[in-house]
Parts: C-alpha cells; structure tokens; sequence
C-alpha cells in the first residue's frame, strides 16, 4: 500500500515520538527518522533527491554560524567559575547576612542562584555549587529536607531564564530575533520570578516555621554591618563580570560570541583572583565545554537532517494547520503551546526542545501576529520546569549526585513540587500581563 503525501508529515512526527519514548539518543533519532522518511519519499515520488542535497550546505551552514560560538564561551565561563570558589564566598557571607531570619538560608540561597545565573548562565553549575554548600549547612540547623532540596534545584534553574541564559541564545537563534533582545525582555519577568521564590519561602516561614529556622546566635560570626560590607566586597568582582557580558550586548558593543569571550576571560581572571587557577581546573573546564558544545552540535545537525525532510513533505503546513485552527485563537494558541511544553520536558532535555519543537512554533506565532521575543521569553520560562519535573528532572540529578545520604531521593522529588507550581504560575502571569517583556525591552534595551 503506498503512503500518500498528506500522511507522511503526521508519520514522521509519530515515528521521532516512538523513537524519543524507546530511548535512542535525540541526535541520532532525529538524523535516523530525517533520513529514512527522506528516502522513502523520493522512493515514493513525492520529491526528487535535489532537496537533500541541501544538507551540506546546511550543516556547514551550522558550523558557521557565529552565534552558536558563544555556547562554549559561556559555557566554559561557567565552568570555571562553578570552580573558583566564588559561590563558596557568597553563600558564607550572606546566609550569615540572612541568618537572624527565619528561611534566611533558603533566601540567600534564591539570592546568590540569581547572581550566579547571570555569571554562569548553567544550571549544574549552579545547583552541584550551592547542593555541596548550602544542603549540609541547612540540614545541620534544622532545616525542611524537602525545603532545602527544593530551593537550591529550584534557583540553580533560574539560570535558564536570568541573561546570560544559553536557553535565551538558543531560542533567540532558533526564532532569527536578537540575543540582545532575548536578554533585555527576559530581564523583569526573572526578577519577578525571584521575587515569588522568595515569598514562598516568607509564605513557609509564615506557616511552618519549624520548617525553615534562623540561624543560632552561637554561629554567626560578626554584625550585620561587617557581614553586609564583606558581601558587598564580594559581589563586586561578580558584578564586573556581569557587565562585561551583559552590558556590552545589550549597548551594542559586543555580539554574543564576543561578550562569552570576554565573560570566558573575566571567569579565568576570578579564578585567579580566587587563587584557585590550575591546570587541573583548565583541564575540567575544557572538558565540560567540549562535550556540552559537540552534544549541541550533534542535536543541531540531527534537527537539520529532520526540518528539511519535514518540510520537504509539508509537515510545517501540517503543523501551521493543526495550531492555526485550535479553538481560542491566540490565548488557544498560548496555552496548547505552554501546555505541550511541559509535558515535552518531562522527556526533552531544553536544547532538544528549543531545536526539533520551537523551528515548527515560531512561524505560527508570527502569522498569529505574536511578538517573537515576547513568545521566546514565555517559553524560556516554561522550559525552565524541564529541569524540576519529577522523575526526570535534571537539576534534581544533579543535586542527588552531591546530597549527603541522608537525604531521601523522595524528599528531592517532593520539595520540587511547589517551585514547578511556581515557575507555571510565572507562564501565567507572562501570557496575562505581555507588557512586562516589552517594559523589560524599553528599559534594559537602553541600558
């Protein structure tokens, strides 16, 4: 029986799914599935072998691309610095800061996630630094385990929306806007989302304050004028750091790939400054970049073997059909979206989804007459979930692989809970107030 045209995009779909759910690596399903259906439809006469001779050019195409060279400048700035002990010296300084408060812990925690998402722009950098800080302190004073594990997988993840987030590079490439752009409008709507982590944790200190205790008097080393000095003094190298990145793309000073280079060269300066600069450090650094830049590169190219197939049998037309005609217009449009997201990441990695899904979402975004950058930050902050949903959590991995035994992998899944909830509360809040990303844009745009 031969496969008509108008049934190869919706199998091609299923065929990727079936191969995702079995296990098979993402890059190489997508080239397997790309190039099979590929052959089959010349076999079957629905387009000449001349549409696959495009993949060359395309995937050198890739290489080239200039953009995608900040991926390991930055990630190789996080390396670094997950390594220098700087997060050692700002959780010190300000759970000390915090300590007098009940949940003090927990927001220093949220506080210095924050500050480091905007220097490393990683999640496991900044979940394995503070789970091997802050997890023992908050566990030997008495601290929720379930709190505790939740509040540091939960601010390590705020990196996939705080600039200079990887996830924003990625989705600003995959949607042909400006990073610049992606950064600026992504910059209100992450300080909000702290600021919700912070009043869950005034909500528990509220109503289970034997959940989230202040620190004993005996533990705290000097006054809060000498402990607010000594954090500021420490944060000022980070913020140098942060301008030098941001601050020269968001001027127009420097691209992307020339502000991870600079952020590469300040993450080596404060290793120094640290004293913590070795060959041993290099040689981890380098080792981490390597391998998260050729797993990009690999799903780039599967994705690229994919899209063009998928396009050559129509399925962004199938695709602009489906969503195009679902009841609600845009607002059915926006929830059908963030909706399928979520459940998407509990099996995609965000890369993965930022590459095969967001490519087929942003053409019908834009003839629905969405705003890009708004949409790529209002998915920015839904794939955030992608590192918090139990059991696949990734930021939950991470901080199981530093826990200490007595720390339950139930409590870990549990406390992740109430942070999923808030980062969804967040989507909502995005899709009901849109002006927050264009107020963000108008403000740190001219910065």
């Amino acid at each position: 029986m031969m496969l008509s045209f108008e049934v190869m995009a919706p199998l091609m779909f299923a065929g990727l799914i079936v191969f995702l759910l079995i296990g098979y690596p993402v890059a190489f399903s997508l080239s397997f599935v790309g190039l099979g259906f590929g052959f089959l439809a010349i076999y079957l006469g629905h387009f000449d072998f001349v549409l696959l001779q495009a993949l060359p050019e395309r995937i050198y195409g890739i290489a080239g691309n200039q953009l995608l060279l900040s991926i390991p400048f930055f990630t190789f700035m996080g390396a670094i610095l997950e390594r220098c002990g700087l997060a050692e010296d700002l959780l010190d300084t300000m759970g000390q800061l915090f300590g007098p408060m009940r949940g003090g812990l927990a927001y220093s925690v949220i506080l210095v996630g924050a500050l480091l998402g905007a220097i490393t722009g990683t999640v496991a950098a900044s979940v394995i630094a503070m789970g091997l800080i802050s997890l023992p302190v908050m566990t030997r004073y008495g601290y929720d385990p379930r709190v505790s594990t939740g509040v540091i997988a939960a601010s390590g993840t705020i990196t996939q929306i705080i600039p200079p987030s990887l996830v924003l590079v990625v989705l600003a490439d995959a949607m042909g806007k400006s990073v610049g752009d992606m950064y600026a409008g992504a910059f209100i709507p992450s300080f909000i989302l702290v600021g919700l982590f912070c009043l869950w944790i005034f909500i528990v200190s509220i109503i289970w304050p034997e959940k989230v205790p202040a620190l004993p008097k005996s533990v705290r080393s000097a006054s809060l004028g000498v402990l607010f000095i000594r954090c500021m003094v420490s944060m000022v190298p980070s913020l140098v750091l942060i301008f030098m990145v941001l601050g020269t793309i968001l001027v127009g000073l420097a691209t992307p790939t020339e502000g991870g280079a600079m952020g590469a060269v300040g993450a080596l300066a404060l290793a120094i400054l640290h004293r913590r600069l070795s060959w041993k450090l290099l040689k981890e650094g380098m080792d981490t970049t390597l391998k998260l830049t050729t797993m990009v590169m690999f799903i780039l190219v599967g994705s690229t073997v994919f899209s063009l197939t998928f396009r050559g049998v129509d399925g962004d037309l199938w695709v602009e059909s489906l969503l195009a005609n679902l009841p609600g217009g845009v607002i059915g449009f926006l929830v059908f979206v963030n909706v399928f997201i979520f459940f998407l990441a509990f099996f995609l990695d965000y890369f993965e989804i930022a590459f095969i899904i967001i490519p087929l979402l942003a053409p019908v975004a834009q003839k629905m007459g969405i705003d890009l950058i708004w949409f790529g930050v209002l998915i920015g902050v839904n794939m955030q979930t992608s590192f918090m949903h139990p059991p696949f959590g990734f930021a939950l991995f991470y901080l199981r692989s530093v826990a200490p035994p007595s720390i339950k992998s139930s409590d870990i899944l549990l406390g992740s809970i109430p942070w999923v909830i808030i980062m969804m509360i967040m989507v909502m809040l995005v899709i009901l107030f849109p002006g927050m990303v264009s107020l963000s844009i108008q403000i740190f745009g001219r910065f």
